[in-house]
This record gives C-alpha cells, sequence and structure tokens, in this order.
C-alpha cells in the first residue's frame, strides 16, 4: 500500500519510443457517417422510442451474479507537435509532471503518468527507496513494456526515476535505524527536500504535481486498536506528505500549474477494514486540498484538486486484504455497474492537469462509477421487493 517514491538523481529510466505506424494509422483515421447511414440509424431511433405500456419500466432484482464491462476513453495526443489537434484536446505538450508514488506498473500512479504521456507531458516519478531496485530492473528488462503501450502505439517514456521517502522532509528528519537500513543502501538524495533539490538542478521546473502515495501501518486494526504511533504513521505518510510535497516543489512549479492528490470515500464514510487511522489520513488530505488550493493559487497561480477513486485491484489495495469485496459491493450498488479501470482515474487527472480544467481548483472529483451519491447499499436483502433498475 505504500506508495512513498522517489529515484536517486544517478539513475536514469529512459525507454524510446516504439510507435506502430499501423496504430498510428488507426488512431488518426476519422469515421465518417454517410447521410444513408444517419437516415437508417434516425428511422431505428424512432421505431425504438415507442416502449409497449405491456412490460414494467423497472424490472425487480434478482439474485445472481453482476455482468460488467469495461468502457474507457482513452487520452491520446497526436505525435507531430506542429499539427493542431481537433475538437477540445487534453494537451499537456511541453509540460513536465512529477508523479509521486509509482513503484509498480498497476496502480493509480502508473495510469495517471500514461494518461499525462499520451497527453503530451514529459514524466518524471519518485519510486519509494526500497521498491526503487525492483521498478528500474523491471522497466530495463521490458517487463513493463506492454503496459506502457500509449494510444498512439508509442511507449510511455519515463524520463528519470528519482528515490525517494515523502515520510522525510530533509536529510536530519531521518532516524539512524533508516539510514543504516540495508533496503536504504546505495540510494542519496531521497528526502522531499532533496528530490526537489535533484528535480530544480536537472529540470529547472515543473508544471504538475502527482501525490499518489499512502501508508497506514496498521490498517487492517479497528480505529479503537490502533495505536498512536500507526495513526500518526498514516497521517504522516498518507496526507501531511502531500503538504511537504507541494511545499517543497511550489517554487519550481509554473504558474498555472496543477497538483493532484488520491483520496477514497472512506473519509466521509464508514469502510470496514479500513482502519489504522487510513480514513483520518484521507479526510485530513481532502480538508487540506481545499486550504492548499487557496494559498497555493494566491501565491504561486497553482491549482490544487484530489480525485476520490473507486476500488481497484492494485498491488497496493490488495495489501488491505478486502479489495475483492468492495469492488463487488461497487458493481452491485453504483450507478454505473461495471468495474472501474485505473485508465478512467487516470484521463481525469490529465483533464485537471490541463488548461480545459483552469477554472477548478479544491475540489474532491468522484471517479468511482457514481458510488459515492448512494446512500444505501441496494443489493441488500431488505430491499429484496423493490422495482430497481438494473444493468443487464
Amino acid at each position: 500500500m505504500m506508495g512513498t517514491a522517489a529515484a536517486p538523481g544517478t539513475y536514469m529510466a529512459t525507454i524510446k519510443p516504439c510507435i506502430s505506424s499501423s496504430r498510428k494509422m488507426l488512431v488518426s483515421s476519422a469515421v465518417n457517417i454517410s447521410t444513408e447511414n444517419k437516415e437508417a440509424s434516425w428511422t431505428r431511433l424512432a421505431s425504438s422510442s415507442h416502449i409497449s405500456l405491456r412490460q414494467p419500466f423497472l424490472r425487480k432484482i434478482t439474485p445472481g451474479p453482476v455482468k460488467f464491462e469495461k468502457f474507457v476513453t482513452r487520452a491520446i495526443s497526436e505525435t507531430n507537435d506542429n499539427k493542431p489537434l481537433p475538437g477540445l484536446p487534453i494537451d499537456l505538450r511541453g509540460k513536465r509532471a512529477f508523479i509521486a508514488g509509482v513503484a509498480d506498473n498497476n496502480g493509480y500512479g502508473w495510469a495517471i503518468a500514461k494518461s499525462l504521456a499520451a497527453a503530451g507531458a514529459e514524466i518524471i516519478v519518485g519510486t519509494w527507496v526500497p521498491a526503487l531496485n525492483i521498478f528500474e530492473s523491471s522497466l530495463r528488462r521490458g517487463k513493463f513494456d506492454e503496459s506502457r503501450v500509449l494510444p498512439d502505439g508509442s511507449l510511455m517514456e519515463i524520463t528519470k526515476v528519482y528515490p525517494m521517502d515523502a515520510v522525510y522532509d530533509c536529510p536530519e528528519d531521518v532516524p539512524e535505524d533508516v539510514k543504516t537500513n540495508k533496503r536504504y543502501a546505495g540510494s542519496s538524495n531521497w528526502t522531499v527536500q532533496e528530490v526537489v533539490e535533484c528535480v530544480k538542478k536537472d529540470f529547472g521546473s515543473i508544471d504538475i504535481l502527482v501525490h499518489s502515495l499512502a501508508n497506514g501501518p496498521e490498517v487492517s486494526k479497528p480505529l479503537l486498536e490502533t495505536s498512536r504511533n500507526g495513526y500518526l504513521a498514516a497521517l504522516s505518510a498518507s496526507s501531511y506528505s502531500f503538504v511537504s510535497l507541494l511545499r517543497n516543489f511550489l517554487p519550481i512549479m509554473n504558474p498555472g500549474g496543477a497538483s493532484i492528490s488520491l483520496t477514497y470515500i472512506a473519509s466521509e464514510r464508514i469502510i470496514p477494514g479500513y482502519g489504522g487511522g487510513m480514513s483520518s489520513a484521507k479526510a485530513a488530505l481532502e480538508s487540506d486540498t481545499r486550504v492548499l488550493a487557496f494559498e497555493a493559487g494566491r501565491k504561486h497561480k497553482v491549482r490544487v484538486n484530489t480525485i476520490s477513486a473507486g476500488p481497484l485491484r492494485s498491488r497496493a489495495a490488495k495489501a488491505i486484504g478486502f479489495i475483492d469485496m468492495m469492488i463487488d459491493y461497487s458493481l452491485a450498488n453504483a450507478p454505473l455497474q461495471k468495474e472501474l479501470s485505473a485508465e478512467e482515474v487516470g484521463n481525469a487527472a490529465a483533464f485537471l492537469a490541463s488548461p480545459m480544467s483552469s477554472a477548478i481548483t479544491g475540489a474532491v472529483v468522484y471517479v468511482d462509477n457514481g458510488l459515492n451519491a448512494m446512500g444505501v447499499g441496494v443489493d441488500s436483502p431488505v430491499f429484496a421487493d423493490l422495482d430497481i433498475p438494473k444493468d443487464n
């Protein structure tokens, strides 16, 4: 579940794009609808609008497995910088993003990096120090190549990976037992302050900051059984780390930039099993988002938002132990009966990072198939005799 990330300034993970010409042709090709097809479509639409009164409009829920399909709209960036994009594109060409908390290829941090890259942004990441070697080795050996494929057929390129542990603001904060821990051996400059200094030296500035990390050492414990140290550790790693990252990065963020974090509905609703102070940490993160939006907006013209994402079968989430139950619950009770994909959260982040959302700041944006709007779980036996719409 930990996502504190970073990678040493000495470690480079440069992966050159590999563009498939056949995929480019598919992406750039336009769909032409003939007048004849349009008329046929309107005829079918007109005929389907007549609803028989003999059939009930609402069908009763019957027990059984929920069927769902994934519907994903991908962000796409043209490879030719000189060619204007049609419509209302998410265009992040010329922007640089730092994503804190990328340690594998199946979490929300990775998905956000891909969507930002698809929109044209340059990607640099921070990886939790103990996970750094495995992450960089997987990149070099091509283990992530399949998941690096962008909509235009090219591969996402990560310009640089920094070692990072966002629990510590500066070298003086690091306790001796961590300094001498073998999992940190061989890495340097991984506190928040040092990482920002390295990024400034290497790149000068960034435009987008993404906080995709959290940790609660006692997350499996009910709040009443959580120790003070466990509670404060969850707050430190999951919420204050965002404050620290933003405070240190703001001086090198370009005006008009954007910062995004990830939260969870447990901040405002009871989610049994999500303990150890993690629900409190997410509530603090959302409150901080509003305050930081005001301060960063007034002082640096930087927007601050957070995405409340639904459950995902990531490695980090599996550590909690009940992620499959939460996904099944969402499928049964959310307004949209489909499994949430990481790409959908990534695309929302790309929108929030783009000029298209230039007036949005201090917001909690829900990307959870609408589950946050529900007041009850409609799969309860209590509602067995109630006619409730169901996706077939």
